[in-house]
Protein backbone atom coordinates (compact mmCIF):
# COMPACT_ATOMS: atom_id res chain seq x y z
CA UNK A 1 0.00 0.00 0.00
CA UNK A 2 1.31 3.48 -0.89
CA UNK A 3 1.90 6.35 1.48
CA UNK A 4 -1.26 8.20 2.50
CA UNK A 5 -1.47 11.94 1.68
CA UNK A 6 -0.24 14.47 4.22
CA UNK A 7 -3.72 15.97 4.74
CA UNK A 8 -4.63 12.84 6.72
CA UNK A 9 -2.13 13.78 9.45
CA UNK A 10 -1.75 17.58 9.24
CA UNK A 11 -4.31 18.50 11.93
CA UNK A 12 -3.47 18.72 15.66
CA UNK A 13 -6.90 17.61 16.89
CA UNK A 14 -5.50 14.53 18.65
CA UNK A 15 -3.42 14.68 21.86
CA UNK A 16 0.36 14.45 21.70
CA UNK A 17 1.59 10.85 21.42
CA UNK A 18 5.30 10.73 22.10
CA UNK A 19 5.77 8.69 25.29
CA UNK A 20 8.88 6.53 24.88
CA UNK A 21 9.98 5.13 28.24
CA UNK A 22 13.30 3.40 27.59
CA UNK A 23 14.32 2.86 31.23
CA UNK A 24 10.88 2.23 32.76
CA UNK A 25 9.33 -0.26 30.36
CA UNK A 26 5.99 -0.56 32.16
CA UNK A 27 5.32 3.11 31.31
CA UNK A 28 6.16 2.67 27.65
CA UNK A 29 2.83 3.12 25.84
CA UNK A 30 4.18 2.97 22.30
CA UNK A 31 6.29 -0.15 22.02
CA UNK A 32 8.50 0.22 18.97
CA UNK A 33 8.84 3.74 17.53
CA UNK A 34 9.43 4.25 13.78
CA UNK A 35 12.81 5.63 12.78
CA UNK A 36 13.17 9.27 11.74
CA UNK A 37 13.22 9.75 7.96
CA UNK A 38 14.88 13.17 8.21
CA UNK A 39 18.51 12.26 7.61
CA UNK A 40 20.29 15.51 8.43
CA UNK A 41 19.49 18.59 10.50
CA UNK A 42 22.60 20.74 9.83
CA UNK A 43 23.97 21.45 6.35
CA UNK A 44 26.53 23.77 4.77
CA UNK A 45 29.55 25.48 6.27
CA UNK A 46 29.19 26.04 10.05
CA UNK A 47 32.63 27.60 10.59
CA UNK A 48 32.16 30.80 8.61
CA UNK A 49 31.04 34.10 10.20
CA UNK A 50 27.78 35.19 8.56
CA UNK A 51 26.03 38.57 8.65
CA UNK A 52 22.33 37.64 8.26
CA UNK A 53 19.86 34.88 9.15
CA UNK A 54 16.81 34.00 7.02
CA UNK A 55 13.98 32.09 8.74
CA UNK A 56 11.19 30.02 7.17
CA UNK A 57 8.01 30.46 9.25
CA UNK A 58 4.76 28.46 9.18
CA UNK A 59 1.40 30.27 8.97
CA UNK A 60 -0.71 27.64 10.79
CA UNK A 61 -0.58 25.26 13.75
CA UNK A 62 -0.17 21.86 12.08
CA UNK A 63 1.71 18.57 12.05
CA UNK A 64 4.51 18.08 9.51
CA UNK A 65 5.59 14.54 8.75
CA UNK A 66 9.27 13.65 8.76
CA UNK A 67 9.20 12.59 5.09
CA UNK A 68 7.88 16.07 4.19
CA UNK A 69 10.71 17.65 6.20
CA UNK A 70 13.23 15.47 4.39
CA UNK A 71 11.80 16.37 0.97
CA UNK A 72 11.84 20.09 1.83
CA UNK A 73 15.40 19.84 3.17
CA UNK A 74 16.66 18.25 -0.05
CA UNK A 75 14.98 20.89 -2.23
CA UNK A 76 16.22 23.86 -0.18
CA UNK A 77 19.75 22.50 0.17
CA UNK A 78 20.16 21.78 -3.54
CA UNK A 79 18.82 25.19 -4.52
CA UNK A 80 21.03 27.25 -2.19
CA UNK A 81 24.11 25.15 -3.03
CA UNK A 82 23.65 26.04 -6.73
CA UNK A 83 22.92 29.73 -6.15
CA UNK A 84 25.43 30.57 -3.39
CA UNK A 85 27.97 27.75 -3.36
CA UNK A 86 28.55 24.95 -0.87
CA UNK A 87 30.71 27.01 1.50
CA UNK A 88 28.66 30.22 1.66
CA UNK A 89 25.66 29.16 3.76
CA UNK A 90 24.58 27.18 6.81
CA UNK A 91 21.13 25.57 6.88
CA UNK A 92 19.50 24.21 10.05
CA UNK A 93 16.18 22.43 10.67
CA UNK A 94 14.69 23.98 13.82
CA UNK A 95 12.08 21.28 14.63
CA UNK A 96 12.24 17.57 15.42
CA UNK A 97 9.54 14.92 14.67
CA UNK A 98 8.72 13.76 18.22
CA UNK A 99 5.04 13.04 17.52
CA UNK A 100 4.42 9.37 16.67
CA UNK A 101 1.57 8.78 14.23
CA UNK A 102 -0.67 5.74 14.57
CA UNK A 103 -3.26 4.16 12.35
CA UNK A 104 -5.87 1.41 12.55
CA UNK A 105 -5.05 -0.35 9.31
CA UNK A 106 -7.94 -1.96 7.45
CA UNK A 107 -8.12 -3.64 4.07
CA UNK A 108 -10.30 -1.89 1.49
CA UNK A 109 -11.83 -3.04 -1.75
CA UNK A 110 -13.39 -6.28 -2.92
CA UNK A 111 -13.17 -9.10 -0.38
CA UNK A 112 -11.95 -6.78 2.36
CA UNK A 113 -14.53 -8.13 4.82
CA UNK A 114 -12.40 -11.25 5.25
CA UNK A 115 -9.36 -9.24 6.41
CA UNK A 116 -10.65 -6.24 8.37
CA UNK A 117 -11.49 -6.47 12.07
CA UNK A 118 -13.63 -3.34 12.31
CA UNK A 119 -13.35 -1.50 15.61
CA UNK A 120 -11.43 -4.15 17.51
CA UNK A 121 -7.99 -2.76 18.54
CA UNK A 122 -8.97 0.62 17.08
CA UNK A 123 -6.19 2.36 19.03
CA UNK A 124 -3.88 1.79 16.05
CA UNK A 125 -0.22 0.99 15.52
CA UNK A 126 2.75 3.37 15.05
CA UNK A 127 3.26 4.10 11.36
CA UNK A 128 5.49 7.20 11.27
CA UNK A 129 6.65 10.43 12.89
CA UNK A 130 5.67 14.08 12.68
CA UNK A 131 6.64 17.44 14.17
CA UNK A 132 3.91 19.47 15.89
CA UNK A 133 4.41 23.19 15.16
CA UNK A 134 2.50 26.30 16.19
CA UNK A 135 1.62 29.32 14.09
CA UNK A 136 4.62 31.63 13.61
CA UNK A 137 7.21 28.99 14.52
CA UNK A 138 10.52 28.74 12.64
CA UNK A 139 11.07 25.43 10.87
CA UNK A 140 14.18 26.29 8.80
CA UNK A 141 16.92 28.85 9.47
CA UNK A 142 19.70 29.77 7.05
CA UNK A 143 22.81 31.78 7.86
CA UNK A 144 23.99 33.75 4.85
CA UNK A 145 25.95 36.83 3.80
CA UNK A 146 24.16 39.97 2.63
CA UNK A 147 24.92 39.39 -1.05
CA UNK A 148 23.06 36.03 -1.05
CA UNK A 149 19.90 37.07 0.84
CA UNK A 150 17.66 36.96 -2.24
CA UNK A 151 19.04 33.54 -3.16
CA UNK A 152 18.30 32.32 0.38
CA UNK A 153 14.69 33.57 0.16
CA UNK A 154 14.18 31.87 -3.19
CA UNK A 155 15.69 28.61 -1.93
CA UNK A 156 13.64 28.50 1.28
CA UNK A 157 10.41 29.01 -0.65
CA UNK A 158 11.24 25.80 -2.55
CA UNK A 159 9.84 24.06 0.54
CA UNK A 160 6.31 25.46 -0.08
CA UNK A 161 5.03 22.48 -2.16
CA UNK A 162 6.35 20.04 0.47
CA UNK A 163 4.85 21.62 3.61
CA UNK A 164 1.01 21.46 4.03
CA UNK A 165 0.49 25.15 4.96
CA UNK A 166 1.39 28.68 3.90
CA UNK A 167 4.99 29.73 4.55
CA UNK A 168 6.70 33.08 4.94
CA UNK A 169 10.32 34.27 5.03
CA UNK A 170 11.86 36.70 7.51
CA UNK A 171 15.36 38.24 7.39
CA UNK A 172 17.24 39.19 10.55
CA UNK A 173 20.71 39.75 11.97
CA UNK A 174 20.53 37.72 15.20
CA UNK A 175 23.11 35.21 14.00
CA UNK A 176 24.27 34.23 17.51
CA UNK A 177 20.87 32.69 18.36
CA UNK A 178 21.57 29.72 16.05
CA UNK A 179 24.09 27.09 17.07
CA UNK A 180 26.25 26.69 13.99
CA UNK A 181 29.11 24.51 15.11
CA UNK A 182 28.79 20.72 15.10
CA UNK A 183 29.22 18.80 18.33
CA UNK A 184 32.66 17.54 17.26
CA UNK A 185 33.94 21.09 16.66
CA UNK A 186 32.43 22.35 19.93
CA UNK A 187 34.09 19.55 21.91
CA UNK A 188 37.49 20.31 20.33
CA UNK A 189 37.15 24.01 21.14
CA UNK A 190 36.04 23.27 24.71
CA UNK A 191 39.07 21.01 25.19
CA UNK A 192 41.36 23.73 23.85
CA UNK A 193 39.79 26.29 26.19
CA UNK A 194 40.20 23.94 29.16
CA UNK A 195 43.83 23.31 28.23
CA UNK A 196 44.46 27.05 27.88
CA UNK A 197 42.86 27.68 31.28
CA UNK A 198 44.97 24.89 32.80
CA UNK A 199 48.14 26.40 31.34
CA UNK A 200 47.19 29.84 32.66
CA UNK A 201 46.55 28.39 36.12
CA UNK A 202 49.93 26.62 36.02
CA UNK A 203 51.67 29.83 35.00
CA UNK A 204 49.94 31.74 37.81
CA UNK A 205 51.00 29.10 40.34
CA UNK A 206 54.56 29.18 39.04
CA UNK A 207 54.61 32.99 39.32
CA UNK A 208 53.28 32.79 42.87
CA UNK A 209 55.96 30.27 43.77
CA UNK A 210 58.69 32.44 42.29
CA UNK A 211 57.32 35.49 44.10
CA UNK A 212 57.28 33.56 47.36
CA UNK A 213 60.84 32.36 46.78
CA UNK A 214 61.96 35.87 45.93
CA UNK A 215 60.20 37.18 49.04
CA UNK A 216 61.87 34.56 51.19
CA UNK A 217 65.24 35.34 49.63
CA UNK A 218 64.74 39.06 50.29
CA UNK A 219 63.82 38.32 53.89
CA UNK A 220 66.90 36.14 54.31
CA UNK A 221 69.11 38.87 52.83
CA UNK A 222 67.62 41.44 55.21
CA UNK A 223 68.16 39.14 58.19
CA UNK A 224 71.79 38.60 57.16
CA UNK A 225 72.34 42.34 56.87
CA UNK A 226 70.81 42.89 60.30
CA UNK A 227 72.98 40.15 61.80
CA UNK A 228 76.09 41.62 60.22
CA UNK A 229 75.22 45.08 61.58
CA UNK A 230 74.70 43.64 65.08
CA UNK A 231 78.04 41.83 64.88
CA UNK A 232 79.80 45.02 63.82
CA UNK A 233 78.18 46.90 66.70
CA UNK A 234 79.32 44.19 69.13
CA UNK A 235 82.89 44.35 67.78
CA UNK A 236 82.99 48.11 68.04
CA UNK A 237 81.62 48.07 71.59
CA UNK A 238 84.15 45.34 72.59
CA UNK A 239 87.08 47.37 71.26
CA UNK A 240 85.97 50.40 73.19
Amino acid sequence: MGLRPGKCYRSKDKPAFSRLAIKVHRKNYIGSAPYVKTRQFNMGNPLKNYSHVVDLIVGESIQIRDNALESARISVNKSIAKLAGKDNYFLKIRIYPYQILRENKQAQGAGADRVTKGMSHAYGKPIGRAARVRKGQKIFSMLIDEEFIEAAKKSLMQAQPKIPCKLSVRVGTDVASIGTKPKRVRLIEEKKEEEAKGEEAKEEKAEEKTEKKEGKADKKAELKKELQKEKLKEKISGKE
